[in-house]
């Protein structure tokens, strides 16, 4: 936890005005409240509730089991069709994005070889593929996992209300979009906004690679579990991947990179935005000595 005592008059203003725009309405209760705790307790009955219809899911198979079907004459019910797959895992699609991401001498160039590319059956199911924003050069790159229905409808990353409190988190720490280049994981949304699979980025992979290269950002803000999953490898969640700076290899280039908690679960989950604030310090002051 924070402690007023560490921060200076400039942070500590930063730090309201960060907190009040994105929508906390409260500051103190008549009695403690662990708002940790209190998340942790939500997420583990949300489990327990989890497990209970697994099984009672499991009960109910086992008690129809060998029951003859109405409709089916006594004989068993014909198994259900399986899904396709909506990747295009094979080697072959990852080769042909590698070949157009590295013969990309620009982002314009990257650009349109993104939109071109058909390989990834993500496509299909987008309105837009979201390229990178920004200008090349800049020292600071955020990069998310995945476009949202707001990113995929405007074509732009981190739109909507999780952009804008990204913006309000950037002006915190003295930053604005403008002076940053911004991009996703995947250039395109997950049907359900789900996670995209392993295949799935493995075919994205060399073109976010290939945009951080062209960007030649001086460090890298990773947003999420997936982001922080892709670039840093492991199975890990934010909570224990945030707050440490790693080194990620892009391009022949070694780039310092911090991963930190992605605006949505700030919205979702208003107690993490203590640690998120930890996050953009250190950001902050790592920026300042560049």
């Amino acid at each position: 936890m924070i402690s007023a005592n560490d921060l200076s008059p400039a942070e500590l203003a930063a730090l309201l005005h960060f907190h009040a725009d994105a929508g906390v309405d409260w500051l103190l209760e008549d009695t403690a409240i662990d708002r940790f705790a209190e998340f942790e307790a939500s997420r583990a009955k949300q489990q327990v509730r989890q497990t209970d219809n697994a099984r009672s899911g499991q009960t109910a198979g086992r008690s129809d089991a060998g029951k003859p079907s109405a409709t089916t004459g006594g004989r068993p019910p014909a198994a259900a069709p399986s899904m396709p797959n909506m990747a295009v895992p094979d080697e072959q699609a990852v080769a042909a994005a590698r070949f157009a991401a590295e013969s990309a001498r620009s982002l314009e160039e990257l650009k349109t070889a993104l939109e071109s590319f058909n390989g990834c059956n993500l496509k299909n199911g987008a309105r837009n593929t979201v390229f990178a924003t920004g200008t090349p050069g800049s020292k600071v790159m955020i990069i998310g996992p995945m476009p949202d229905a707001d990113d995929d409808r405007d074509g732009l990353p981190f739109s909507g209300k999780a952009g804008m409190l990204l913006d309000r988190m950037l002006a915190a720490i003295d930053l604005d979009r403008n002076q940053i280049a911004l991009a996703n994981t995947v250039p395109w949304r997950p049907p359900g906004n789900r996670a995209p699979s392993g295949p799935e980025m493995n075919i994205c992979r060399p073109f976010i690679e290939r945009q951080i290269a062209l960007f030649e950002p001086k460090l890298l803000l990773l947003l999420g579990n997936v982001t922080a999953r892709f670039f840093f490898g492991g199975t890990g969640t934010i909570h224990t991947m945030r707050g440490q700076w790693r080194e990620v290899p892009v391009g022949g280039a070694i780039i310092p990179a911090l991963a930190s908690l992605h605006p949505q679960e700030l919205l979702n989950a208003p107690a993490s935005k203590a640690l998120a604030w930890q996050d953009l310090l250190s950001f902050k002051s790592r920026l300042a000595q560049m």
